[in-house]
């Protein structure tokens, strides 16, 4: 791990304005620059950078941050590799903090491997440029298969010799040690001791991982064996966890990023070949069956994503049973069919990037009218299978998050089916209820105990209700990150001595102020931020924007620069305002809270009501009269605070 004094110099010699330029053409506006946005395609420059803030944003698609989080970003790389990168820019040396003999022994079996994996993909790219077996049978199958020699070498592609243990040998004669040729499945360890190579007799596909390492290889048999599998691959290690591994996501991912779309296909080959036909958003599951992992691997670049099917009926139902998960990640669907005969490979070679791309968009569905044309088709007139059909359909749109797509959804689908919304709604509200129950089992929770969502009318309230919650949360947090560290006012503490005067800051104030009720956030992104203000409330050092903008887990520094930043905050004006503001934090931190116990007050108000009707048509006497006396005291409570917050606060800036 890097040490944290190295950390703080990195994050202080790296000036902003210096690292974007590597990447955006800059000019000058005002006291800041602007650009062309690197994350997404515009042609009216929003990306703004802030030399006196160190931060930068576009106002168009909302990304952003400090030096790290922006090359963490454009590169696609983890916070420590972006921290060696830009110490490598700055000229700094890296110190690393002593790790314990268990760390130490992992990161050794880990760097053994990619180093081993690297040596192994030379190796099999010299054999496949160089031997004569190399260029006479792998070289010849690539050619057939129409790689140019570009994409051969961008690819790393090989060839690994049809001999015993040609590579296991070669390897260990410069070094390498035979526990890690096994570790990686590179070699094979026999009963006897005898090894032998994996991949032998086999054109070789490197897997790269997102920072272009090498963590695992894909073989393709050249001979007609029935017996041989067509393809090999190395199999799970430290390095290479194949449900987290996507093939063609290095060569992908700045490209995914400009075009805000991944293009999702089959094989190996299917990846090359658009590549080189022009089109690199796209990468490949290599045959196996779409992972979460994975899925979240795109969702990290774009939230949309087209599947690349070819005509083959059966393999569709096979692996479009596993899109749903695609639907419960939030990702936007959309499905193409290509022409009979052909897949993914042979299309892009008799296509030009440009009529791709024209093909797709012609002849790309949502996914829920793909899968609602496929199995009508095979149900037919069949009632049962139709309602087979139905449920089928229903399922995948119950995992859709979000209301208003589910909804759309849901029409469609009725339209396509001919059956009436009502009687979809009330299905997908019994297998999200089936849900809800299993989850409740699940998990001891207290806040799962609610009812499950209802897509109705009521449904519609409750969502509007969860989003005022997360508007109040994020008006507290506002304050935490651009003020947290200011003194409110002077409170008293009891001590040995006698009562003495501390400082109550912003941060103090609304820790004190939320755990008093027992108020918990609802979203999982407030709270972990808001937990980590309380890790700060003894530090006299911690000064909340930087802290929180620099925070190396990327979930805290993008929510900060969301708080920190706002359409206008990184003009000077809006910077004035802002100092005008801070004068007036006593009476807006606490309004802030008490907004949040207000809307607490009159949502248990109206859950309240609603027990209190279900127990007059129980008859139960009792449980009303007690009812009656907490909806009393919660209406005390919400007379003082709409006293408090009836007495508005004008500040004029």
């Amino acid at each position: 791990m890097i040490d944290q004094s190295t950390v703080d110099r990195i994050l202080e010699t790296a000036q902003i304005e210096e690292v974007v330029s590597d990447y955006v053409t800059l000019r000058k506006r005002g006291v800041n620059l602007i650009g062309l946005c690197p994350f997404h395609n515009e042609k009216t420059p929003s990306f703004t950078v802030s030399p006196a803030k160190g931060i930068c944003k576009c106002f168009g698609c909302g990304k952003g941050g400090n030096s790290v989080n922006f090359i963490m970003e454009v590169e696609q790389i983890s916070y420590y590799e972006a921290l060696k990168l830009l110490a490598k820019k700055y000229n700094i040396e890296i110190v690393e903090r002593e790790l314990s003999p268990e760390q130490q022994a992992q990161r050794n079996d880990r760097e053994s491997m990619l180093i081993i994996n690297e040596y192994a993909q030379k190796y099999f790219s010299t054999i496949l440029h160089e031997h004569i077996d190399g260029k006479s049978i792998g070289m010849s199958y690539f050619r057939e298969r129409g790689f140019n020699e570009d994409i051969i070498r961008k690819f790393q592609l090989g060839y690994s010799l049809d001999q015993r243990d040609a590579f296991s040998q070669d390897a260990q004669k410069q070094g390498y040690k035979k526990e890690f040729l096994v570790k990686t499945g590179l070699t094979l360890e026999h009963e006897s001791g005898q090894l032998a190579d994996r991949f032998r007799g086999r054109v070789m596909f490197p897997v790269h991982s997102l920072s272009g390492k090498v963590v695992a290889f894909g073989g393709r048999v050249l001979k007609k064996d029935e017996k041989t599998a067509k393809y090999v691959n190395s199999p799970e290690s430290e390095v290479y966890h194949k449900s987290n591994e996507l093939y063609g996501i290095y060569f992908a991912k700045q490209s995914i990023v400009k075009h805000d779309r991944c293009f999702l296909v089959e094989g190996y080959t299917d990846v090359i070949s658009m590549h080189q036909s022009g089109i690199e958003n796209v990468v490949s599951s290599s045959g196996t069956s779409l992972t979460q992992g994975q899925i979240r691997l795109i969702h990290r670049f774009t939230p949309n994503i087209t599947v690349i099917y070819d005509g083959d009926a059966a393999g569709i139902k096979a692996s479009i049973r596993g899109i749903d998960m695609l639907l419960e990640e939030g990702m936007n669907i959309k499905v193409v069919l290509l022409p009979d005969g052909e897949d993914p490979d042979s299309f892009a070679k008799k296509q030009n990037a440009s009529d791709f791309i024209a093909y797709i968009e012609k002849n790309s569905v949502d996914f829920i009218r793909f899968k609602t044309n496929l199995l009508l088709e095979e149900a037919g007139n069949d009632p049962i299978k139709r309602a087979g059909l139905i449920t089928d359909i229903v399922r995948s749109i119950s995992v859709i998050p979000d209301n208003i797509i589910r909804s759309v959804y849901i029409k469609e689908c009725s339209s396509l089916m001919s059956i009436d919304e009502k009687a979809l709604y009330s299905e997908i509200n019994k297998i999200k209820r089936t849900k809800f129950e299993k989850d409740i089992e699940r998990q001891a929770n207290p806040r799962l105990a609610q009812p499950p969502v209802i897509l109705t009318g009521e449904n519609a309230a409750a969502s509007t209700v969860e989003n005022i919650y997360r508007l109040e949360e994020l008006s507290i947090l506002r304050y935490v990150v651009r003020y947290g560290e200011r003194v409110l006012f002077q409170g008293e503490q009891e001590t040995e001595a006698g009562v003495q005067e501390v400082p109550v800051t912003v941060i103090s104030f609304i820790v004190m102020e939320l755990d008093s009720d027992n108020i918990l956030f609802h979203d999982p992104q407030h709270s972990l931020l808001l937990e980590e203000a309380k890790s700060q409330l003894d530090n006299p050092a911690f000064v909340a924007e930087p802290y929180f903008l620099n925070n190396p887990n990327p979930t805290i520094s993008r929510l900060a620069l969301d708080l920190a930043t706002d359409k206008y905050t990184l003009c000077k004006s809006q910077a004035e305002q802002m100092d005008k503001e801070s004068d007036h934090l006593q009476e807006l931190v606490p309004r802030a809270i008490y907004e949040l116990k207000n809307r607490i007050i009159l949502d248990r108000i109206k859950q309240k009501i609603m027990e209190l009707k279900t127990a007059n048509e129980q008859e139960d006497t009792a449980y009303m009269d007690r009812l009656m006396t907490e909806i009393n005291d919660l209406n005390h409570i919400k007379s003082q605070l709409s006293k408090t917050l009836g007495e508005r606060i004008i500040i004029r800036l």
